[in-house]
C-alpha cells in the first residue's frame, strides 16, 4: 500500500508499461492529436464527441439495470431515443437542450455496486491508468453493450472504434498542457498519473468527498 492508500503490487510492470505509453505519447499520440484538434473545428470536433457518447447509451442502460438503478436507465433510454432521432445519430446534444441530464455508468461502477473492491492499481499499455475492477469492467461493456452485436459489414463496422478514437484524440488536444504537465513536467509522472486517476475514480463512486478529487488544472507538479 502507498503512502496514498493505493494498492499497487504490480508497480514494477505498471512503471515499464507507464513508460511505453509516455513514448508512445511523445512519438505518435500527442503529435496526431494537437494537429487534429488544430485541423478540426471545434464544432465538429463536439458533434464526434457527442456521436461516441450517445454509442455508448445502451451500455449506461444495461449497467444502470445490473445496479437496480431504474431512474438512471430510463434517463439512458430517453437520452439515447432524443439523441438518436432529434440529435441526427447522436452528432447533436438535442437532449441536453430539452433539460434531460446526462447520466453515466460503466460495468467497474456496477462492480462496485455489488461490493466488489478496486483491487491492485494497474496501468493498461496505451489506455493508461486503471485497476483490477475497473479493467474487467471494460472488457464487460463491450459485450454488455447491444450495439456491438449490430450486424454493420465493410466501414460501417469500424464507426464505433473510429468515433472512440477521434474522442480520446479530440481531449488530448484540447487538454494538451495540463496532460503534458502530468506526464512531462512532474519528477515523478507515474506517481501522479497513479493519485490523479484513483482519487478521482474514488471520487466518482463516492468514494470520497468533494474536497479528495483532484484537478489536473491545478497542479504544481514539480512536487511530484
Amino acid at each position: 500500500m502507498t503512502a496514498d492508500g493505493i494498492y499497487d503490487p504490480f508497480e514494477t510492470q505498471n512503471r515499464r508499461v507507464h513508460e511505453f505509453n509516455r513514448n508512445v505519447d511523445q512519438a505518435l499520440l500527442r503529435p496526431t492529436a494537437v494537429g487534429y484538434s488544430s485541423v478540426i473545428p471545434d464544432d465538429i470536433e463536439d458533434r464526434i464527441v457527442n456521436f461516441s457518447r450517445n454509442l455508448q447509451s445502451p451500455s449506461i442502460v444495461v449497467n444502470s439495470l445490473l445496479q437496480g438503478d431504474v431512474p438512471g436507465a430510463g434517463l439512458g433510454v430517453v437520452r439515447f431515443a432524443v439523441n438518436s432521432v432529434l440529435g441526427l445519430a447522436g452528432l447533436f446534444d438535442a437532449a441536453t437542450d430539452f433539460g434531460i441530464p446526462q447520466h453515466e455508468t460503466d460495468f467497474g461502477e456496477t462492480l462496485h455496486v455489488w461490493g466488489v473492491g478496486e483491487g491492485a492499481y494497474i496501468e493498461l499499455p496505451l489506455l493508461g491508468p486503471s485497476n483490477q475492477r475497473d479493467t474487467t469492467g471494460l472488457l464487460v461493456d463491450f459485450f454488455t453493450n447491444p450495439l456491438s452485436y449490430v450486424g454493420l459489414d465493410g466501414p460501417a463496422s469500424y464507426v464505433s472504434l473510429g468515433a472512440g478514437v477521434a474522442r480520446g484524440m479530440s481531449s488530448r488536444g484540447r487538454y494538451v498542457d495540463s496532460v503534458d504537465g502530468v506526464l512531462y513536467g512532474s519528477a515523478d509522472s507515474y506517481s501522479q498519473a497513479r493519485l490523479i486517476a484513483t482519487q478521482n475514480r474514488r471520487f466518482e463512486l463516492g468514494q470520497e468527498d468533494a474536497s479528495a478529487e483532484i484537478d489536473p488544472f491545478a497542479l504544481d507538479t514539480e512536487g511530484f
